[in-house]
């Protein structure tokens, strides 16, 4: 059974709602600045994507904004969107066919942070019932479920920055079970001293840039928000499908030798093969992009390796926005599907001096109109996580063979420079 998605919900550092932010991707507009959540300034990382101008008051009711944390305000936020955009009623689909299964990472952070210094401060009669369920890891995937009706298979993946992936494919399995319509993607909003001291362990964040594949690559910038995405099963004669799920693989690959080519490599040709697709079916790569120089290597060698040196278009947008954890796969993915519905890549920006060894085809500063019919996203969780989707444009524009002699010439002037 056809598993495509019908609606985008965004909210992220560079665009609160999917036209906005595919305004600024394709401007080329960051969200990433000074941190302005907290003071930053005893800490060595003061940059990151924030999202500015979200009022949790404007998207749901005043009693579940001081029962829940700000990554679940994102998230119900987001859901609400993507559901008006596939025009999808929750109220006109039978209760248990309707299904929620989203991302998490970090949960809430910054509302456990809260109630934690409450407890230090002023002792445990001053801690709030909600902590109890305010930053579990669930709480997104409980609160949209709760709000929309939603009685089907609901539940949650920790992954970290894979998880956007993973829950993709749960909803396609979910689908394919029975689901009429499942509401998923991941949001992430961890922002605050004790969720950036979490992240610190990892090493891997960066005290300047966020350039991934550069020489300058020292880390990545960390960032909120995130993406939910509407899955169906193509039946809805009003759906206006953004694409099809046609592929997914994982692997795991355990440190200290998180991410290495031959696994990394598995997860895409597994990808592919679940997809029935050769590389050659795939126009274009959104790539994991840590920015750490041994990791960018290791997924420039996988890339490499499956696709052949500068064998297709990588790009990057999260530069615009920093990582998002359990948001940021999500966010891609849905980026992916934008690019397909618009026939262009969007770029990745700043980066400017790309290792020859690496041998991929970098879209970097300028969008790249090109014809797009199958496009990959790659991520890797904390941990040794390694996820593999592609999407693809709905059966009808695949077939039909229409695309503009501008965005096909722009393509072959683009496989030319390789």
């Amino acid at each position: 059974m056809t598993a495509v998605v019908t609606g985008i919900g965004v909210i992220a550092p560079n665009g609160i709602g999917t036209e906005a932010y595919w305004s600024a991707v394709l401007g080329g507009r960051s969200g990433i600045g000074r941190i302005t959540r907290f003071d930053p300034s005893g800490y060595p990382v003061r940059l990151a994507g924030e999202i500015r101008g979200f009022t949790a008051a404007e998207h749901i009711p005043g009693r579940l904004i001081v029962e829940t944390d700000r990554w679940t305000h994102l998230g119900l936020a987001a859901a609400d969107m993507a559901l008006t955009d596939a025009g999808a009623d929750p109220a006109a689909f039978p209760e248990y066919e309707m299904a929620v299964t989203t991302s998490s990472s970090s949960g809430g952070t910054e509302f456990g942070q809260r109630e934690i210094e409450r407890l230090w401060r002023d002792g445990p009669r001053h801690v709030g019932a909600y902590q109890s369920i305010a930053w579990f890891y669930a709480a997104t995937t409980g609160q949209i479920s709760i709000r929309h009706k939603m009685r089907g298979p609901c539940g949650v993946i920790a992954t970290e920055q894979a998880g956007g992936i993973d829950v993709l494919a749960q909803a396609r399995r979910l689908v394919r079970d029975g689901a009429r319509l499942v509401v998923t993607g991941g949001t992430d909003a961890s922002l605050c001293p004790y969720g950036l001291t979490a992240q610190l362990a990892t090493g891997m964040l960066s005290t300047g840039r966020y350039l991934p594949f550069d020489t300058a690559a020292c880390g990545y910038l960390p960032g909120e928000g995130g993406a939910i995405l509407i899955v169906e099963d193509g039946s809805r004669p009003a759906a206006r499908p953004y694409g099809e799920i046609a592929g997914y693989a994982a692997t795991f690959d355990p440190p200290p030798r998180s991410g290495r080519p031959p696994a990394l490599r598995r997860a895409i040709e597994g990808a592919l093969a679940d997809a029935a697709m050769s590389p050659a079916d795939i126009d274009v790569v959104f790539a994991d992009a840590m920015a750490v120089p041994e990791l960018d290597e290791r997924e420039a060698t996988a890339i490499a390796e499956v696709f052949g040196p500068f064998g297709v278009p990588v790009t990057a947008p999260k530069t615009m926005t920093g990582r998002l954890y359990g948001g940021g796969a999500a966010l891609d993915v849905a980026t992916a599907l934008l690019a397909l519905r618009h026939q262009i890549i969007p770029p990745t920006v700043g980066v400017r001096d790309v290792p020859a060894r690496y041998a991929i085809d970098l879209v970097s500063d300028l969008p790249r109109p090109s014809r797009l019919r199958g496009a990959m996203v790659i991520a890797r969780g904390h941990g040794g996580f390694n996820s593999v989707l592609i999407v693809t444009s709905p059966q009808g524009e695949r077939d039909d063979g229409t695309h503009s002699r501008r965005a096909a010439e722009a393509d072959a002037r683009g496989r030319r420079r390789r």
